[in-house]
């Protein structure tokens, strides 16, 4: 390269063509354009004729000079002239490009690599071999070398490059460069992550010693990841971390399903200073168990993505009783110390057995139940069947309730009439312990105390797989804990009671322990961990989850682990899910990053350059256009010394110039390109642009996200109506319905959010008067997830609208009837789904219908229509929709339509009664 003042080529040896320039003029000077030719009629023979001779000799200087100058520009062009961005790496020998590929680099990877490609550029024009080193540890059979090659050869290794779900080893790179052999004098070029990794500053003195150093790395705040939350906290949160408290900072989270639904998204702010941010995902349960994973917004990173496993998920338990609560002896009560003992991780339910199996259940609980008539007991052998869980407890009930003669089915082992009591006919002379638990038992590497004793309890009948059914034993090997597997879940029988009465065993932590591995049954994990899991989907450096890699390991047992402690996450131990379809551990990446801090310094003497910093602009492109616009000239010039440019052929050749020049004016570069259009901020502009076409138009929230998903909702509506009708909108507004008119717009969604303000005075009379004057509102609650009883009123978001609209002028509401006309507006449909289906449009009753246009002004639902129609800038749905697939949305598409003709039209359809009779009048 090549450098003169503030300009520079890329090709100099190019500009060695401008020395045939004086040959060029002087060829030009000696071949004269051609002789003008004169008209001799015969009839004017002296008319036209000059005495002198007018035919040059040679070319006009000017002439000359115009050509010299296209010569250079094409060879100035040939030389590709730029102006250099200033962050070029300094001239030198080779280039060691190290590139940290670490799970930090993923967020801003694509910069980083057209980064690194750019180096590659200015090598191969400077003809220097490049050696490429990544700091992350390599997939499981890959090895890291230093080897120098063309830099031409090393496009194809940058970009198969992917980010590593795990961070860098330093230490092993340092060893790879002492084995390493480097040309003499080479440029280290360093594209840094933003976090530090331990041995940095070591490994920066190493880069040193090797030749000068140019450390590239972002100036942003850093990454934001996720630790892990406390699964045994009532309320789901996401525990936010960020490398150094710097200024403030908004970030969003979202809790995603398995099958790809957004469930929520909260957002929160970092106050500066701050490092740690703890955001609450509130769901209801039924919604917070189908969390498969929370992630960081605009992150991208595996430490962004925190996977959800069973330790996670609060189970729905419901307690049954045979005696009502007793408030006044609170501690005699069976379900206090079972409550107690529940509460902190699962959602406790009271109440009879039909009652509490109306709603879903993980485990039903009874305590003493004696008497379970036949049609109880065969409503909980299919909820066993389904792979629930039933936890029974002992007492006095059971122990008199003739279990011992086989007409209680609902008992994991046959049990004797009456109990084994301290001081009784079977009796042991002091309260019994518990044993150790067996390896093959749910319980097992539980501590058990040495206090824990039982001084009563329900005997099991000898049998040949009582062994097998016992989970629990008691010191003296009386079986304490069994249980046996019904269809897809599990019958459990603890022989004594779930109070004090004939154990302190409810008064331990062993108790609550216990209770939580029963529970854990209910979705068939159980003592899972305490054996190896084998990889079952991991992640990627981007925070998408695949399948399991070659080279990776099982995920040790938790004994193993207690022992030896977690595995590092690395090229053996990925980030992701362990075990099988019935039973995965998840393993992120995150909660190992305690202590992390952004990078800071460099290397003594090193230069450090932006990786935001911008490319050099290349002229090239400018120089040929000119060259072209100025040959064009050159032509119409000798078109014209040649008197070509007269009369008829000046009108059609002038035409032919002119779209000439048109082409090459829109062939420079940056004359094509298409700005975007912007939404007019003053008012007369608004008003202008949005009355000069039809558009559809939203409310705007002040929820960036939400006002997101309805412009990009409309805009894939206005596509499909564009495609499939007569009707093309204009791109959708966001209208501020405090300020905007509205009078422009057919139609406005609104979207109800919880963080939506109270409306005011002015706002009330701009939505009055829009749909006086006929326009209508579709009020979206987007809550239908949230309702998970059949017959609810709704969610928090139809609660919410109940609040807002309360000053609006708003007529009584009556569900869409059958054969309202929205049902074949345009298509012929039954039902409105968008991105959720099953919930009730509301419209304008039309039995008390007081306007004579028969189009309700407001409509109300709760299914996220814009959910359904958006789609990204490929064209692509943003989210999916649940239940219906891709035929949901296809009716969810039609059912746009069909509300875009009924605002359009109005009632038209409604009238199509009464074909036939004006049919019958056009014939006579």
């Amino acid at each position: 390269m090549l450098t003169l003042g503030p300009l520079a080529f890329a090709v100099p040896w190019a500009l060695a063509a401008l020395a045939v320039l004086p040959v060029l003029w002087w060829l030009l000077r000696v071949i004269p354009p051609a002789p003008k030719r004169i008209s001799f009629p015969a009839i004017r023979l002296l008319e036209g004729l000059r005495p002198e001779e007018d035919t040059p000799h040679s070319t006009p200087w000017w002439l000359l000079l115009l050509r010299l100058l296209i010569a250079a520009l094409v060879i100035l062009a040939i030389a590709r002239p730029l102006i250099p961005s200033g962050t070029a790496i300094p001239a030198g020998g080779p280039i060691l490009l190290v590139f940290d590929d670490g799970w930090s680099s993923a967020r801003d990877f694509e910069a980083r690599r057209d980064r690194a490609l750019r180096i590659l550029d200015q090598a191969e024009r400077e003809n220097r071999a490049v050696a490429l080193l990544t700091t992350a540890d390599p997939m499981p059979g890959q090895r890291r070398e230093v080897d120098l090659s063309p830099a031409g050869a090393l496009r194809s290794t940058l970009g198969a490059l992917q980010p590593k779900p795990w961070g860098r080893n330093l230490a092993t790179v340092g060893e790879v460069l002492d084995g390493a052999t480097l040309a003499p004098d080479p440029t280290v070029v360093w594209l840094r992550e933003a976090i530090e990794a331990p041995g940095a500053d070591a490994f920066g003195d190493r880069l040193s010693q090797i030749g000068p150093v140019v450390v590239i790395d972002n100036t942003d705040s850093g990454p934001v990841w996720l630790d892990d939350p406390d699964p045994a906290e009532l309320a789901l949160t996401a525990e936010l971390r960020r490398g150094t408290g710097v200024g403030d900072r908004v970030v969003g989270v979202r809790a995603i399903a398995e099958d790809g639904r957004v469930l929520t998204r909260q957002s929160a702010a970092f106050e500066a200073e701050t490092d740690r941010l703890t955001v609450a995902i509130d769901l209801p349960t039924e919604l917070r168990n189908d969390v498969a994973r929370l992630e960081v917004e605009d992150e991208n990173t595996a430490a962004s993505v925190f996977l959800m496993d069973e330790r996670y998920k609060r189970r729905p338990v419901g307690l049954v009783s045979a005696r009502d609560f007793e408030g006044s002896q609170p501690l005699l009560d069976d379900l206090y110390y079972l409550d107690r003992a529940l509460d902190p991780f699962t959602e406790v339910r009271r109440g009879d057995i039909n009652s509490l199996l109306e709603r879903d259940l993980a485990v039903i609980v009874l305590a003493d139940a004696g008497g379970i008539t036949f049609e109880q007991r065969q409503t909980l052998e299919g909820f066993l069947e389904a792979g629930g869980v039933v936890l029974r407890f002992a007492g006095e009930r059971l122990a008199a309730s003739g279990a011992d003669e086989g007409t209680d089915t609902l008992l994991p082992v046959r049990v004797r009439r009456g109990d084994r009591t301290l001081g009784g006919a079977l009796s042991w002379s002091r309260p019994e312990p518990l044993a150790p638990f067996d390896a093959d038992s749910p319980f097992a590497g539980l501590e058990v105390p040495d206090d824990v004793t039982v001084s009563r309890q329900v005997l099991a009948e000898p049998s040949i797989d009582l062994g097998e059914k016992t989970w629990a034993r008691l010191l003296d090997g009386t079986p304490i804990v069994t249980a046996e597997r019904r269809g897809e879940g599990w019958l459990v029988l603890v022989h004594t009671t779930a109070n004090a009465d004939w154990s302190n065993l409810p008064l331990s932590g062993l108790f609550v322990a216990m209770l939580r591995r029963i529970v854990a049954l209910s979705q068939g994990i159980g003592g899972s961990n305490e054996r190896a899991m084998p990889p079952y989907a991991l992640l990627d450096g981007f925070g998408t989850l695949g399948g399991p890699v070659s080279g990776t390991e099982p995920l040790p047992s938790a004994a193993a682990r207690a022992e030896l402690g977690m595995p590092a996450i690395g090229p053996r131990h990925p980030p992701g899910f362990y075990g099988d379809e019935s039973a995965r551990e998840a393993l992120n990446l995150g909660p190992s990053l305690d202590g992390a801090a952004l990078a800071s310094g460099t290397p003594d003497g090193a230069a450090r350059q932006p990786l935001e910093a911008g490319r050099d602009t290349e002229l090239q492109g400018w120089a040929l256009a000119l060259a072209l616009l100025l040959a064009i000239i050159d032509t119409l010039i000798g078109l014209a010394l040649r008197g070509l440019l007269t009369g008829r052929f000046l009108t059609a050749g002038g035409r032919g110039a002119a779209a000439i020049l048109l082409a090459a004016a829109l062939l420079a570069p940056g004359s094509g390109q298409a700005q975007q259009a912007q939404q007019p901020t003053d008012p007369e502009a608004f008003a202008l642009q949005a009355a000069a076409e039809m558009r559809l138009a939203y409310v705007l929230t002040g929820d960036t996200w939400i006002d997101g998903i309805s412009h990009d909702g409309l805009a894939g509506l206005s596509d499909e109506l564009t495609r499939r009708t007569a009707v093309e909108p204009a791109p959708p507004f966001g209208v501020d319905i405090e300020s905007d008119e509205l009078a422009f717009f057919p139609l406005l969604y609104w979207p109800i959010t919880r963080e939506q303000p109270e409306l005011s005075g002015t706002a009330v009379a701009r939505v009055n008067d829009y749909m006086r004057n006929g326009g209508i509102i579709i009020f979206d609650t987007r809550d239908q997830y949230e309702v998970t009883v059949p017959g609810a009123a709704g969610g928090s978001g139809l609660r919410r609208l109940a609040q807002l609209s309360q000053s609006l002028d708003i007529p009584p509401l009556a569900p869409a009837s059958p054969d309202h006309v929205l049902t074949r507006a345009f298509y012929l449909l039954d039902t409105f789904p968008g991105r959720y289906v099953g919930g009730t449009v509301w419209l304008e009753d039309e039995r008390v219908r007081s306007s004579d246009t028969e189009v309700s002004p407001v409509m109300v639902g709760s299914h996220d229509w814009a959910g359904a129609w958006a789609r990204d800038q490929q064209g692509r749905p943003r989210f999916p929709v649940v239940p219906g697939g891709e035929l949901q949305r296809e009716m969810a598409t039609r059912f746009g339509i069909n509300l875009v003709m009924y605002a359009l039209t109005g009632n038209y359809k409604a009238d199509q009664v009464h074909v036939p009779s004006i049919l019958e009048r056009l014939g006579q």
